[in-house]
């Protein structure tokens, strides 16, 4: 059901602006036989956008770097190609090379090209198609990013290229048939093999400067999310990506989940070879064989999770205390945001968080995968004899936790550790949360998991830089962004200075993940609370009078009340350009 509804997602993209820069090259193989011309561009566009789409699930900069280099390069190609439209004699003399090397991929001007030339023109297209990601393209992705690029991924991928390339067969037989009758009875084909290579070039130049993720998109009032949204409303109970079911993962739950003590299963032990880390910190790589006969617990986080940060300040404590008993915690960090897959960010969260155990970075998420894990934080506890005897998702119930470890490692050593339990004073994001009045929840700011509180005039506009205005009113839990803003699927990206960023919370603590779109950039930003500056109620990173500074990507405390907790209106001004805004938690 899900592969219908992702074509059906693909087919939608034709009255999408996104595929606006994209007609040109298209509707330019309209006037050759369709088999030989416009068949093979889309299958060359659809299965690359899959493979492509596929491949960047599993991130890298690498790979970012490597797709910018192939848009570059079919931008060239696809340049080459519209000015041997406009120019006869230019096609000739481009066409004679590889004619020599038989590679027919096009011929005078591009018209009665083979079937090869086609197909590497939809590769080039391919390339560069961006499709808007609605709802139904968000899901896939997001669930590709936790499950792996696997041939599900890919299966849904080409279904939604699928279905884009049979909306624009549509397309592109309707105007084969225009350019037809144009070339038969006015004898236009010149002119029209001129408009057309003027067309390809500025898609060209539109792509090249950017503004099919922009302009194009201001100035459209096409949009297809609202009917996506009413097909996966449809879809039966459990058709949904798996890797979506664990999307509430920062809610602080303190639920406790598993097996108990006593029951474990013997192949858990296979868990603990760690397979497809990337690499390990504060230690040399562990598996199952260097942790015989030890207690383990396995500890999933993330640096900018706010609960993962809480719960940390406790395992530390339990690796120190219990080492020299045959304890070890092993830390699993997989990411939530891109920039939590660089190492230096890790490196630099590990020291400022004062960890000492080993870290494994599973930025593949094949140990998040392996555990079939679904939230941060998460802790499995493991005998000496390599078995999984308790698991616990999220905060709180240390104590009962610890107490788990007090028995696993009697049973190793025959005798019970010393009495009572780690104690504690954590400060700053890392101090324990007030739940006896926390109305308000975490809310995203990226567009692929936003909720529906955002409240500026216009609704929110995906990858398009636009002047957004605040309300003169925040309902609790509503937000807003004031200035110019460009969102993104992860983030929003502040475009010139002196843009807002608006919240009306029920919490003790506010926190917002936040860092500069140019690593190493400084940022200066200031916060109110009620119009006024914090004073007393200002967080950890920021000063009395309000005043702070973005100097990386992590989690920024920026409120915590001394006072009764109310409703309060958050406001932060970014005093400088460059600002990116991901996520707000509170506690």
């Amino acid at each position: 059901m899900f592969f219908v509804l992702s074509y059906l997602a693909g087919a939608l993209t034709i009255v999408s602006p996104c595929i606006l820069p994209v007609l040109p090259f298209v509707f330019a193989s309209g006037t050759r036989p369709f088999r030989r011309g416009g068949l093979p561009l889309l299958i060359g566009l659809a299965a690359t956008f899959a493979l492509v789409g596929s491949v960047a699930t599993l991130g890298g900069n690498w790979l970012t770097q490597a797709n910018e280099a192939g848009r570059w390069l079919a931008l060239s190609l696809l340049a080459l190609f519209g000015l041997m439209l406009l120019s006869s004699g230019l096609a000739e003399r481009a066409m004679q090379p590889l004619v020599r090397l038989g590679e027919k991929l096009a011929a005078k001007a591009g018209e009665g090209g083979g079937f090869a030339g086609s197909f590497v023109l939809g590769i080039a297209t391919g390339l560069l198609w961006a499709p808007c990601a609605g709802p139904v393209l968000g899901l896939i992705l997001t669930g590709a990013a936790l499950s792996g690029a696997n041939a599900r991924t890919v299966l849904l991928l080409l279904a939604y290229a699928a279905g884009a390339a049979t909306s624009l067969a549509v397309a592109l037989l309707a105007g084969s048939r225009v350019f037809t009758w144009l070339k038969r009875y006015l004898g236009a084909d010149r002119w029209v093999r001129r408009g057309l290579g003027v067309a390809v070039l500025l898609g060209v130049a539109i792509i090249a400067t950017g503004m099919d993720r922009g302009l194009l998109t201001r100035y459209s009032a096409a949009n297809t999310d609202a009917i996506e949204q009413w097909l996966i409303a449809r879809l039966p109970t459990g058709q949904a990506p798996a890797a979506m079911t664990g999307s509430g993962s920062m809610t602080g739950s303190t639920g406790m989940t598993g097996t108990g003590i006593g029951t474990g299963e013997p192949t858990d032990s296979d868990l603990l070879q760690f397979a497809g880390a990337v690499s390990w910190l504060n230690s040399a790589p562990l598996d199952a064989a260097a942790l015989k006969g030890k207690v383990v617990v396995v500890d999933f986080w993330t640096y900018s999770c706010i609960n993962c940060l809480r719960s940390i300040p406790y395992t530390e404590a339990w690796a120190r205390k219990y080492a020299d008993q045959g304890l070890v915690v092993i830390g699993v960090h997989s990411p939530e945001f891109a920039f939590e897959r660089d190492p230096d960010n890790v490196k630099r969260a590990i020291r400022d968080l004062g960890i000492t155990y080993p870290v494994a970075i599973d930025n593949d998420y094949a140990i998040w995968q392996a555990f079939q894990n679904q939230y941060w934080p998460a802790h499995y506890f493991f005998d000496a004899t390599g078995r999984i005897r308790y698991q616990h998702f999220g905060e709180g119930k240390y104590e009962q936790s610890e107490g788990v470890i007090q028995g696993l490692l009697a049973e190793r050593n025959g005798a019970k550790p010393a009495a009572g339990f780690v104690q504690v004073n954590a400060t700053g994001s890392q101090a324990a949360s007030d739940e006896t009045d926390l109305q308000s929840p975490e809310t995203y700011i990226g567009y692929r998991r936003t909720s529906d509180q955002f409240a500026s005039a216009g609704g929110l506009k995906p990858d398009e830089a636009v002047l957004y205005a605040a309300p003169g009113d925040l309902p609790l839990n509503d937000w807003a962004l004031a200035g110019n803003w460009t969102v993104k699927p992860e983030q929003a990206t502040l475009n010139e200075p002196s843009g807002r960023l608006l919240f009306k919370f029920h919490a003790r603590d506010l926190h917002l993940v936040l860092g500069p779109s140019v690593p190493g950039q400084a940022i200066r930003f200031r916060v109110t609370i009620d119009g006024a500056p914090p004073g007393e109620d200002r967080g950890a990173d920021i000063a009395a009078d309000g005043t702070g500074m973005i100097d990386g990507q992590r989690l920024y405390q920026l409120v915590r009340q001394s006072g009764a907790v109310r409703d309060r209106l958050f406001e932060i001004e970014f005093l400088d350009p460059g600002a990116q805004a991901y996520a707000f938690t509170f506690g």
